[in-house]
């Protein structure tokens, strides 16, 4: 029996192109209890941690396409709040400011210890625990299970409802410009002179019923999430 049992849904992504080091992990996480993917290349990274909900990301800081950096930057940007230990064996502190700013929560320089490892392993996974739910007043949003409950009664969304709804709550209280929702919930600079933005609101807010005014236009700028039922939208 391992000394350590974790949620039966803890899912760590390991992104690591040294072959043997990449495979040492993956057994002592599995023997933890963890399930492991494995990934050896950087655009790989993102790819599968924008697409899969993971507990925990041990990330390599040289990888193939995208290093380490590259890949904190873009799954922050894509609002991912998943936790990420970085391996290095870069040991300056400028390095590891750097990391820091692009998004890792931890660092670990190589060569490292097991136990230590697994340690950290534990201590990011209460964290991302903690980081799971999102809730501003009524709205509760569990961000692992994709499910989402305001007043109680859970709503039914789209994963583009989800995404934008989750959005938005997240600032909550603050003016969401539409080309920021274009570059978080649609991962796209470009504005293809459609009204997608518009209708996903129109349906979040037939979703939301009663509280539809939860969501506010403000004209010629974007939208805001009020924490506080009675705001008429404009």
């Amino acid at each position: 029996m391992p000394a350590h049992t974790p949620p039966s849904t803890a899912r760590i992504l390991v992104a690591e192109d040294n072959r043997k080091l990449a495979s040492f992990l993956s057994r002592a996480l599995s023997e933890e209890g963890y399930v492991v993917d494995l990934v050896d290349d950087g655009a790989v990274a993102v790819s599968q941690a924008r697409s899969v909900e993971y507990n925990l990301v041990i990330l390599d800081w040289m990888l193939p396409s995208l290093d380490g950096l590259h890949v904190c930057r873009a799954l922050r940007t894509a609002g991912k709040t998943v936790p990420i230990l970085m391996l290095t064996a870069r040991s300056d502190v400028c390095d590891r400011v750097s990391g820091l700013d692009a998004g890792a929560d931890d660092f670990l320089p190589k060569p490292f210890d097991l136990t230590e490892l697994l340690a950290r392993v534990r201590a990011l996974g209460r964290r991302g625990q903690r980081d799971r739910f999102l809730e501003v007043g009524q709205l509760r949003i569990d961000r692992q299970d994709r499910t989402v409950t305001f007043a109680g009664t859970n709503l039914d969304l789209t994963h583009r409802e989800f995404m934008l709804l989750a959005y938005l709550a997240r600032e909550a209280g603050r003016v969401v410009s539409r080309v920021e929702l274009l570059q978080n919930v649609w991962e796209t600079a470009y504005d293809p002179g459609t009204n997608m933005i518009d209708v996903h609101i129109k349906n979040l807010r037939t979703k939301l019923g009663e509280h539809a005014t939860m969501i506010e236009t403000v004209r010629g700028v974007g939208y805001r999430w009020h924490s506080e039922p009675g705001h008429r939208v404009a």
